[in-house]
C-alpha cells in the first residue's frame, strides 16, 4: 500500500507537466494541419505527391505507441489489442509490418508480428527534435514505397481517468475538401506551392510529436489511477485482515477464558 500510494504521488507530479506540454502544443498542431489543409486543397494534385499520393494499398505500417514501464492499467494492451485487431481484420491480407515505440508494445508485438523497428530510448529525452527523427525515417518509407500507408495508434489523453485510443493515418495525407463556397483571397510570399512543400514535413513531424506527447501524458494519467485503485484495494485488504484477525484473537481469548473456568469448576467438585 506505501508502494503504491509513492507511486500515485510520483505519476501525479508527472502528470502536471506531461498535461501542460500536450495541452500547450494542440492548439498550434491543430492550425498547422489545419493550414495545410487549405492551402494544398487550392494546388493542383500532382503538387505534393510524395507526401499525398493515395496508392493501391498493399504494404501497411502500423506505429503502435505505448509505454516502456507497466503498473498503468490497461493503457498498453489496449493499444496491442487495437493494433493486433488492424492487422488480423482491417488489414488482413495485406503485407503488414509494425514500428513500436514502447518496450511494452516491443515485448508483446514482436512475438506475433513481424517488428521492423523500435525505439524504447525515445521517452528517456522526449524532445521534438528526437521525434522528427522518427518521423523523417517514415516518410523516407513511404515516399521510397517501402509502404502505401502508415497507421498510427496510440492513447489520446483526455484527463486523468481517461484515455481515449486513436487510430490515425499518417501517411499518406488525406485531402480535405473546402466549402467552394469560402474565398480565401490571400497574397502568398512565397508561392503557395513553396508554402506548402516546406508546410507538409514540418506537419507531419508535429502530428507524430502530438501524438507521442498524447501518449505520454495518457501514461502518467493511467498510472496515477492504477496505483489509486491498488491503493484503495491495499486498504481494503488491510482492513478485512484486521478484522479477521481480531476476530481470531477474541475467539483465543474467549476459549482461555472458557478453559480456565471449566477448571476452576472441576477442582471445587
Amino acid at each position: 500500500m506505501q508502494i503504491t500510494s509513492a507511486m500515485k504521488m510520483v505519476s501525479a507530479a508527472k502528470l502536471k507537466k506531461a498535461q501542460d506540454a500536450i495541452t500547450a502544443m494542440r492548439p498550434y498542431a491543430n492550425k498547422l494541419t489545419e493550414l495545410l489543409q487549405s492551402l494544398s486543397s487550392t494546388l493542383d494534385d500532382e503538387f505534393g505527391s510524395r507526401y499525398a499520393q493515395q496508392r493501391d494499398v498493399k504494404k501497411v505500417l502500423i506505429v503502435a505507441i505505448t509505454s516502456n514501464r507497466g503498473l498503468c492499467g490497461a493503457f498498453n494492451s489496449n493499444i496491442i489489442k487495437e493494433a493486433t485487431q488492424l492487422i488480423e481484420d482491417d488489414y488482413a491480407g495485406f503485407s503488414n509490418q509494425v514500428i513500436t515505440l514502447g518496450k511494452k508494445g516491443n515485448d508483446i508485438l514482436s512475438k506475433s508480428e513481424d517488428v521492423l523497428m523500435n525505439n524504447n530510448e525515445i521517452f528517456d529525452d522526449l524532445t521534438f527534435e528526437n521525434v522528427a527523427e522518427i518521423a523523417q525515417t517514415l516518410m523516407d518509407k513511404f515516399e521510397q514505397g517501402e509502404c502505401d500507408k502508415i497507421i498510427l495508434v496510440y492513447n489520446s489523453f483526455k484527463n486523468a481517468a481517461t484515455q481515449i485510443i486513436r487510430t490515425e493515418q499518417f501517411l499518406p495525407v488525406e485531402p480535405v475538401e473546402m466549402d467552394p463556397s469560402v474565398h480565401l483571397d490571400y497574397i502568398f510570399e512565397p508561392s503557395e506551392a513553396e508554402i506548402v512543400e516546406e508546410l507538409y514535413p514540418k506537419s507531419l513531424k508535429i502530428q507524430l510529436y502530438k501524438a507521442i506527447r498524447d501518449s505520454f501524458a495518457s501514461e502518467h494519467g493511467a498510472r496515477m489511477t492504477a496505483m489509486h485503485k491498488a491503493t484503495e484495494s491495499a486498504k481494503e485488504m488491510r482492513d478485512e485482515l484486521t478484522l479477521s484477525y481480531n476476530k481470531a484473537r477474541q475467539a483465543a481469548i474467549t476459549g482461555e477464558i472458557l478453559e480456565i473456568v471449566g477448571g476452576a469448576e472441576a477442582l471445587k467438585e
